[in-house]
């Protein structure tokens, strides 16, 4: 409820940081409890910075946390596009995620396809609304994984920036610069990682921000070598963030705008990635669109076997593997592991009682109420969220309401 976000933001000025939030269905009625926190602290709307992930389309291709069809759920986030144009012009009200994708098993250039796909579909939602595209495509931004394969994952950040400035100019019209601009951050691959001789992870981590550098990146995160084992120890998040203070002060990578532009190889490949994604973008459109192609199960089935086949490789030797199928030691690790408090679920559930009895039942009801009947017509459900949250509706009451009149989902089996 939006007492755990007074809880977390104790102490914080909302007004002057940025919070970046990875939630997605949810991700409307989380943005209201931020919000209202915000308002606590007398911090407008129209000063507030940060982003919600809220990229719900990546769910149903990978990550799987989807709850309502993809119509309404579509609904949801155009709902928060068009309620942060107009009311909280600092926000990024999208972060288009091929991460997921890609930890999913997908290939580079299914990745980079997939997710620009993903994006162009936001952009053609707002537009249905009535939105202008150089009002909201300026606070679109992305989130992308980095993985092994240092040229490769180079040339697909550039054919990234090359396409997405070509699609808002050419396709959708976008007058303003930043509109073609592809802003994004990237993380280090945790599909990558492994829990066998965890402090070689340091190096993989090091190899792929420095490509995700040279790619182009504006924000970045390296994983931690354990996190094949556990959430991060307070050692392994340091060293993992010191690897991107050496790449950032002591390498000079950062001094060159695109610093392997020209090179052969990174050409060739920027162009054979760009190439693959105009072949997908064909076949997402031959079956109707993204929202067919979901429901149709063409890109969970294209991920599905790129996984296959990559750990495919990886059982027949074909891939190597440092410390799984090469190089491998019997040798358990000996690193500390982070232990989460075992009594943080019931200390949760308390301060849940007690936010029930503490507040309005009446309001509760009434704003729920509300909140039901714009569900149910076309109004934009963010205002009505909002009086929810701040009466401290909890989260699941209010997704009860949406799940009552959006319903499940349940996606179609790949085989």
């Amino acid at each position: 409820s939006l007492r755990d976000m007074e809880v977390l933001f104790d102490g914080i000025p909302l007004g002057d940081v940025t919070t970046s939030m990875t939630i997605n269905s949810p991700a409307a009625i989380i943005w209201a409890m931020y919000i209202a926190a915000a308002e606590e602290q007398g911090v407008p709307m129209r000063k507030l910075g940060g982003t919600i992930q809220n990229d719900i389309l990546k769910e149903y291709i990978a990550q799987k946390e989807y709850i309502f069809p993809p119509e309404p759920s579509m609904r949801l986030v155009t709902d928060t596009i068009e309620f942060g144009t107009h009311k909280l012009p600092q926000w990024n009200t999208v972060s288009i995620s091929g991460y997921h994708i890609r930890e999913a098993g997908s290939t580079a250039a299914q990745e980079l396809a997939f997710t620009l796909a993903d994006g162009m579909e936001y952009v053609r939602w707002a537009l249905e609304r009535g939105l202008d595209v150089d009002a909201f495509a300026p606070r679109l931004s992305f989130f992308f994984n980095c993985h092994n394969d240092f040229l490769e994952e180079i040339a697909k950040f550039r054919a990234s920036r090359r396409i997405w400035a070509r699609e808002m100019r050419q396709t959708f019209g976008a007058q303003d610069s930043r509109s073609w601009w592809m802003r994004f951050h990237t993380q280090t691959a945790g599909c990558s990682l492994t829990a066998q001789q965890p402090e070689i992870n340091i190096v993989r981590v090091a190899i792929q921000a420095l490509a995700a550098v040279l790619g182009g990146t504006q924000s970045l995160h390296t994983n931690s070598m354990d996190e094949a084992l556990a959430l991060p120890s307070e050692h392994a998040v340091t060293v993992a963030l010191r690897t991107q203070q050496i790449i950032a002060h002591e390498s000079g990578v950062a001094n060159t705008v695109d610093p392997l532009g020209g090179s052969y190889a990174v050409e060739a490949l920027t162009d054979r990635i760009e190439d693959r994604v105009y072949e997908y973008f064909e076949q997402i459109e031959a079956l109707g669109g993204v929202i067919p192609a979901i429901e149709a199960g063409f890109f969970q089935q294209e991920v599905a076997d790129a996984a296959y086949r990559y750990q495919r490789e990886i059982d027949e030797q074909k891939r190597g593997v440092v410390g799984v199928n090469a190089y491998d030691e019997e040798e358990a690790p000996q690193i500390p592991i982070l232990r989460m408090d075992p009594e943080g679920y019931e200390k949760q559930c308390a301060r849940l009682a007690k936010v029930r009895e503490e507040r309005d039942s009446g309001a509760v009801g009434q704003a729920l109420d509300r909140l039901r009947i714009a569900a149910q017509g076309t109004e934009n459900t963010m205002p009505y969220i909002l009086d929810a949250v701040r009466v401290y509706a909890t989260l699941q009451e209010i997704m009860d309401v949406f799940r009552d009149e959006f319903g499940l989902y349940r996606e179609p089996m790949v085989v």
